[in-house]
């Protein structure tokens, strides 16, 4: 992941003890250094102590902040003491930035509430969101109301904050890829583009026919050809896979991978069923779980949002998502299901995995035209899941996430799946199918529910169903 750089504003304010702030922005920009992350904050010199406190303050640290807007991915409001609500306020409006904003107060301790200690940052950080309440702008809070710079608890915030401002900033001027139009019999995955697009999320759609043209074109001995054969074959086991099929799935990705390259694409959503099959031969499935692998991800059947939810646990995790169906119940446990698919999977979500053909539409097109699908079994451990819709008839980009466990229970099957375990599964289920969502569900390995909860509502204003909390 890029490296995220923080805006930093030390508040200060002359009834309380000035060297508060002083130790304040050392303490926190050494905090953010420690912690791997880069600040923008004003010198020692240009206020005291490089804090904020008058209009003359807010002014040359908002003009710092315009300087460097193109390096600020979010905003660290700090009070070290009680803080001057005004300075701050006045500071966020006038450095014309629209990023994040966290508000961190930095506790008093019982044993130094004499004056020359005293902070009152439990007090003041009301009174610094009142004034961004009252200028109409959004800000996020540390899980407890005051809290250490130098503990756990704040590096967790921070970690957090982090994950708010790359979804934030990963979601401005985006562009997805759309390759084929979506299967005549999945009304499921249509979707809005000028939602999307009223949303800052670019879609650069192409026809299959072009795609595959441009494969025709392609000589066996193409450079780009071979190169892609080769990161195919290194990939996953191909072994049970015949040669032809190898190479056109070499073609296809190269021609795949250029269009990404020239259209300047965050990810793509491919048409599978089952045009490919049954006339070019091939699943996608192996070059697309490549891509998603690196970070570039990959959805089936055209699911535009369902990419969108896959890039969201990418920005907040820094690792790839997958794209799944919410497919069966597991035994009798309410809690429990499974979640499956041909499969695309990144190669990080399996225990072991191989290349294959589609069993489910093998029957119907020939299995010697199905051939790259990556199978396996999904590891245990934690798991994020999000889903993301353009509800047209509300007007508006809807989105739920939560949390849950990959298992380690006991299940045979084929493709790429895995048994979760989450927390009133049932409650989930019966939100999914009241507001109509989408029967696929991005997941990733990482728990990070929310900051996807908190970027998406705070920031972007989407409706959001956080389950469980």
């Amino acid at each position: 992941m890029a490296k995220v750089t923080f805006g930093v504003i030390v508040g200060n304010r002359g009834f309380f003890p000035d060297v508060l702030a002083k130790e304040g922005r050392k303490e926190i920009l050494e905090v953010l250094r420690q912690n791997g992350y880069g600040a923008v904050a004003l010198p020692m010199t240009d206020t005291k102590y490089g804090a904020v406190e008058t209009l003359e303050d807010a002014q040359k640290c908002a003009e710092l902040f315009a300087a460097k807007a193109g390096q600020i991915d979010g905003l660290i409001v700090t009070l070290p003491n009680f803080g001057d609500e005004r300075g701050v306020a006045e500071t966020i409006k006038r450095s014309g930035l629209d990023v994040p904003i966290l508000i961190q107060a930095e506790e008093d301790a019982a044993g130094q509430m004499g004056i020359d200690r005293r902070r009152d940052s439990f007090c003041g950080k009301i009174s610094v969101c009142n004034n961004l309440r009252q200028a109409g702008i959004a800000f996020s809070l540390t899980q407890s109301h005051t809290v250490k710079v130098s503990s756990p608890q704040f590096k967790s915030d921070l970690d957090r904050f982090a994950a708010v401002c790359r979804i934030v900033r990963g979601l401005k001027n985006v562009r997805f890829g759309a390759i084929g139009s979506r299967p005549a019999a999945f009304n499921t995955v249509r979707y809005s583009e000028k939602l999307l697009e009223y949303a800052g999320i670019g879609i650069e759609p192409v026809d299959l026919f072009e795609i595959l043209g441009k494969v025709g074109r392609l000589a066996d001995n193409d450079r780009k050809v071979k190169a892609k054969l080769a990161a195919l074959t290194s990939y996953t086991d191909t072994q049970a896979i015949p040669a032809e099929g190898l190479l056109k799935m070499a073609k296809f990705g190269a021609v795949v991978d250029g269009w990404v390259k020239e259209k300047q694409l965050a990810g793509t959503a491919i048409q599978c069923w089952t045009a490919l099959e049954e006339f070019f031969g091939i699943v996608p499935c192996t070059l697309m779980s490549m891509m998603s692998q690196a970070l570039l991800p990959s959805a089936c059947e055209v699911d535009v949002t369902g990419l969108l939810a896959m890039y969201i646990l990418q920005l907040a995790s820094g690792t790839p998502s997958a794209l799944l169906d919410w497919n069966n119940n597991f035994e009798e446990d309410p809690d429990k299901c499974v979640l499956f698919h041909c499969s695309n999977l990144p190669k990080s979500f399996f225990t072991s995995d191989k290349m294959d053909y589609q069993a489910i539409i093998a029957g119907s097109v020939g299995r010697e035209n199905t051939y790259g699908t990556i199978v396996g079994r999904i590891k245990p451990g934690a798991a994020t899941f999000c889903r993301t819709m353009t509800d047209d008839v509300d007007g508006v980009i809807r989105a739920y996430v939560g949390e849950g466990q990959f298992t380690d229970d006991q299940l045979e099957t084929f493709g790429g799946y895995g048994v979760m375990q989450i927390e009133n599964l049932q409650t989930l289920l019966s939100y999914i199918c009241r507001m109509g969502f989408e029967h696929h569900v991005a997941v990733n390995l990482s728990q990070t529910a929310a900051p996807i909860a908190e970027a998406l509502s705070t920031y972007l204003a989407w409706d959001v169903y956080q389950h469980g909390i």
